[in-house]
């Protein structure tokens, strides 16, 4: 289906039922969650389970040195602690690494599967494997059009094609008119949503612009030379907040009075919207990701629920951070799971 004519019924935001227990924040970076995740924390959750010990595994496609995953990774153990889960969490950004991530988890017979599908083709023979082996297979961040077609019980993100056209919504009211939109990992089907959705409703111009999001210094220097090519370019669309700050010092260099505006959030990046560098982020909740992907398994194993009734995705963004609310979001921030 053709993004840009997708149904607005396939966008309605759901409110997960969470178990309630006091959330707690952990800074493990152990590769398993659970009892040492609460260990470590020093903080004991007042509402932990004491049903018998699961394994779950979450394999993403996160990148090295991308601190958004580190904000899953977290919710993730903070759930995984609460519900006494062993938690085995393992990335790579090629898919077809991924997908051997995913057999290894299989091969391991673990209680439940939390996967990112950003490469969707790639993922979908492993996918089946699991669910053939009886292990309950979730969604997170990437896949939304694809979770309910290779058979997932759930699926726990933002909707990037919606999260896109708001984004250029947002970028009209600014009176935005040339902006670029930087693709950090060619061939996503998520980053590639978010900036289809973003020309869908800009009443300007945007320019797809793909880098290599693994070699940061090619990062700056590519939009840095964009910049320079097209000096009318007045916003740079960054797909994650590490290469926000990045264009930021790529704008520096070319002597551009672009602005800048990005997807996702971290600590530094709601440092740079307090201090005006970056002009506002799009929020879609990683924490949270992690977190109700790992819950979600637990509830599913302990009393056959299914988030979202296995029919509709959770959304968990977007929601836009800017200097008028960025200070509510700082103290989470600062605590790393915001």
């Amino acid at each position: 289906m053709d993004r840009t004519s997708r149904p607005r019924s396939r966008r309605i935001t759901l409110v997960a039922a969470a178990a309630a227990a006091a959330l707690m924040v952990t800074g493990c970076s152990s590769d398993s969650g659970g009892k040492k995740a609460e260990e470590d924390s020093g903080n004991a959750s007042a509402g932990k389970a004491d049903t018998p010990r699961m394994k779950i595994a979450m394999i993403t496609h996160a990148a090295a040195g991308d601190t958004f995953w580190d904000l899953v990774r977290k919710g993730a153990e903070t759930a995984a602690a609460k519900d006494n889960v062993e938690l085995v969490y393992s990335n790579n950004p090629d898919s077809a690494k991924q997908a051997n991530l995913v057999q290894n988890a299989i091969d391991q017979k673990v209680d439940g599967i939390a996967v990112t599908l950003a490469k969707p083709d790639a993922m979908k023979d492993v996918v089946a494997k699991a669910e053939k082996a009886g292990i309950p297979v979730v969604g997170l961040n990437g896949g939304i059009d694809d979770w309910k077609e290779q058979g997932l019980l759930s699926y726990f993100g933002q909707d990037e094609f919606v999260a896109g056209e708001a984004f250029g919504e947002k970028l009209n009211a600014l009176g935005a008119k040339n902006n670029i939109c930087v693709i950090h990992e060619q061939g996503s089907v998520s980053l590639e949503a978010r900036c289809s959705g973003v020309k869908k409703t800009f009443k300007g111009k945007t320019t797809t612009l793909n880098v290599n999001g693994t070699n940061m210094p090619a990062v700056k220097s590519t939009i840095n030379a964009k910049l320079k090519q097209d000096t009318s370019i007045d916003y740079v669309v960054t797909l994650g907040a590490p290469f926000a700050l990045t264009a930021v010092q790529s704008v520096d260099d070319a002597g551009s009075k672009a602005k800048v505006a990005t997807f996702d959030l971290n600590k530094e990046m709601v440092d740079a919207v307090k201090g005006g560098d970056i002009e506002f982020a799009v929020d879609q909740q990683p924490y949270l990701q992690g977190y109700l992907s790992v819950d979600s398994l637990w509830l599913y194993k302990t009393n056959g629920n299914f988030s979202g009734g296995g029919q509709e995705p959770v959304l968990t963004g977007p929601a836009f951070v800017d200097k008028d609310n960025v200070d509510d979001i700082a103290k989470f921030a600062s605590k790393g799971t915001r």
